[in-house]
C-alpha cells in the first residue's frame, strides 16, 4: 500500500513515513473495498450475478486501482452478455496496470477470435432493431429477430427481458415463465427477471417454483431437449440417490407374464377395431391442423409485407442507428488496442489506433482513458492525420481523405501539405466553396510564392470528377528555401 499523497509505502502506522500524511481513512477505504471485492466474489461464484455487480462497483468507489474487483466485473458483464461494459473495464483495468494484468489475457482473446466479435457485433445490431421495431408496434417481426439474437447470444439477459414482455402482451403467459426460468439460470437474483416471474404468477394464479432451480443439480446423462433431469442435494453437498432393492425373480417372471396377457387382451379387444377409425380421426385432425397453419402463415405474411412497406421511410434512421452502434464498439476495440500498443510503448501504433476513435461516444471513464493518451501523443496522432489523409487522397478516396485532412486542419491550420490535399479533395469532390477556401487560405498564408501562384489557377475551377488526379493538377511542395 502507498501514500496518496506522495507515493512512498506504507507502514502500520496511521500516518504517512515520508510526509506525515494521514492515510488512516485511505487505509479505511481501501479495506472496504477489499471486503466488497470479497463479497462480489462469493455472489459471482453462486451465478448472483446481479448482486456482484452491485458489491463489485462499489469495491471501485472506494478503491478504483482494485485491478482484481475491476477484472470480475469485467467477467460478470460478459457473462451477462454486455460485452462493450466489459471491455471497457478491462481496458481502464489495463491503463492502470499495463503489466501482469489479465486483463490483457482478457481482450487479446477477445480481439483474436473474429467469428466471436462478429456474432458479438451482429447481437447487438439485432437488439437494437427489435428494441425499435417493438417502439414502433412491430412485435412480430421484434419476435423473429430476439428468436434469432438468442439462439447466437443465449446469455444476453435483456433479450430474454425484451421477449418475455413480447409474450406477456399477447397473454403467452406460459412461453413467458419458460424464458425467464432461462434467464433466471444466467442471474438468480436480476431484479427485474424476478418481477416479471410475479406478474407472471398473478396472472396465472400459479405459483413459480424457484427453489429447484437454485437448489437442485442435473443428473449426468439424462438431459433431453427442453428438460433437465434433476436430483436433490443433501446438507452435506452430496446427491442423495433412491436406494437400490433387489427384485425377486419369481416377482420379475410374474409380472412379466402378466403384462404379455394383459397386452394380447386390449390388443384383440380395443386396438384391431378401433385402428381404421383412429387412422381416419389422426389424419382428419393433422388437416386441420395444417390447414389452420397456412391460414395462420399466410395472415402472418401479409403483415409482415404491410411492415416492410411501412418501415421504408425509417431504413435511413435504422442504417443511421446501427452504424452509431457499430461505431460505438469499433471505438472500444481501438481504444484498447490503443492502450495496449501505448503500453508497449509503440507509440507511432497507439497514435494510428487513436485517430480511428470517435470520442464523443466514449462513456466517461473511457473517455478518461482516451484523453490521457491523446494529450501524450498528441505529435504522433497528427502525423498519423496527415499521413493517413495523404494516402487516402493518392488511392482516390476523397471523401476519406477529408475526413483526416481536416481534423489535422483542427490542430494545425497553417501546413500546407494538409490545405493543398484537402483544397484538391474538395475540388474533385465537386464542393467549390471549400475547395476554394482551402486556396485562398493558401495564396493569404504564403503570398508571392509558387504555392500561392499555383493555388490561384484553380479558383473556382472545382467539378467533381472520377478516378485519379493526374500529377499535374496538383500542387507540388517546392524545395525548401524556393519560397
Amino acid at each position: 500500500m502507498f501514500c496518496m499523497k506522495c507515493g512512498a509505502p506504507l507502514s502500520d502506522s496511521a500516518y504517512c513515513p515520508a510526509c506525515g500524511c494521514d492515510v488512516s481513512v485511505q487505509k479505511q477505504a481501501i479495506v472496504l473495498s477489499g471486503l466488497y471485492y470479497n463479497q462480489g466474489l462469493e455472489k459471482a461464484q453462486i451465478r448472483d450475478l446481479s448482486g456482484a455487480i452491485d458489491q463489485l462497483r462499489r469495491s471501485l468507489k472506494f478503491n478504483k486501482l482494485n485491478i482484481e474487483a475491476r477484472n470480475l466485473l469485467g467477467l460478470v458483464y460478459f457473462e451477462t452478455g454486455e460485452v462493450v461494459a466489459a471491455l471497457s473495464e478491462w481496458v481502464i483495468s489495463k491503463n492502470f496496470q499495463p503489466e501482469e494484468n489479465l486483463a490483457s489475457y482478457y481482450i487479446s482473446n477477445l480481439q483474436k477470435d473474429a467469428s466471436r466479435l462478429e456474432v458479438i457485433n451482429r447481437t447487438i445490431k439485432k437488439f437494437n432493431i427489435a428494441l425499435k421495431n417493438c417502439r414502433e408496434g412491430h412485435e412480430d417481426v421484434a419476435k423473429i429477430q430476439l428468436q434469432k439474437l438468442l439462439g447466437e447470444n443465449p446469455k444476453l439477459i435483456k433479450g430474454y427481458h425484451l421477449l418475455a414482455l413480447l409474450y406477456l402482451r399477447e397473454e403467452e403467459y406460459e412461453r413467458a415463465r419458460k424464458l425467464l426460468l432461462r434467464a433466471l439460470r444466467i442471474d438468480r437474483t436480476n431484479t427485474t427477471t424476478l418481477r416479471y416471474i410475479r406478474e407472471v404468477d398473478e396472472m396465472t394464479h400459479k405459483t413459480t417454483s424457484l427453489d429447484q432451480h437454485r437448489d437442485l443439480i442435473p443428473l449426468p446423462g439424462r438431459e433431453r431437449k427442453g428438460e433437465v433431469q434433476l436430483l436433490p442435494i443433501s446438507d452435506e453437498g452430496t446427491v442423495e440417490l433412491p436406494p437400490y432393492r433387489e427384485t425377486p425373480v419369481s416377482a420379475t417372471v410374474l409380472s412379466a407374464i402378466a403384462g404379455l396377457l394383459l397386452g394380447a387382451a386390449l390388443v384383440a379387444l380395443l386396438v384391431l377395431p378401433a385402428a381404421t377409425s383412429a387412422k381416419v380421426r389422426e389424419f382428419n385432425k393433422e388437416k386441420l391442423a395444417l390447414t389452420q397453419e397456412i391460414a395462420a402463415l399466410t395472415e402472418q405474411a401479409a403483415e409482415l409485407q404491410g411492415e416492410i412497406d411501412g418501415q421504408k421511410n425509417t431504413v435511413d434512421t435504422a442504417e443511421e442507428k446501427i452504424s452509431e452502434a457499430n461505431g460505438r464498439a469499433d471505438s472500444y476495440v481501438q481504444l484498447a488496442s490503443a492502450a495496449v500498443a501505448y503500453g508497449d510503448e509503440e507509440y507511432n501504433l497507439a497514435a494510428a489506433r487513436l485517430i480511428e476513435i470517435d470520442p464523443e461516444i466514449l462513456n466517461e471513464e473511457a473517455r478518461a482513458v482516451y484523453d490521457e493518451m491523446a494529450a501524450e501523443l498528441e505529435e504522433e496522432m497528427y502525423a498519423a492525420l496527415v499521413d493517413t489523409g495523404v494516402t487516402a487522397f493518392d488511392a482516390a478516396e476523397y471523401e476519406r481523405a477529408v475526413h483526416y485532412l481536416e481534423k489535422a486542419k483542427e490542430v494545425e491550420e497553417e501546413d500546407y501539405v494538409v490545405l493543398n490535399h484537402l483544397a484538391h479533395s474538395y475540388r474533385y469532390l465537386g464542393d467549390a466553396n471549400r475547395a476554394d477556401e482551402n486556396f485562398r487560405k493558401i495564396i493569404e498564408t504564403w503570398p508571392d510564392s509558387e504555392w500561392a501562384a499555383a493555388a490561384s489557377q484553380y479558383l473556382g475551377t472545382t467539378q467533381a470528377q472520377e478516378g485519379t488526379i493526374p500529377s499535374e493538377n496538383l500542387v507540388t511542395v517546392p524545395a525548401e528555401g524556393s519560397v
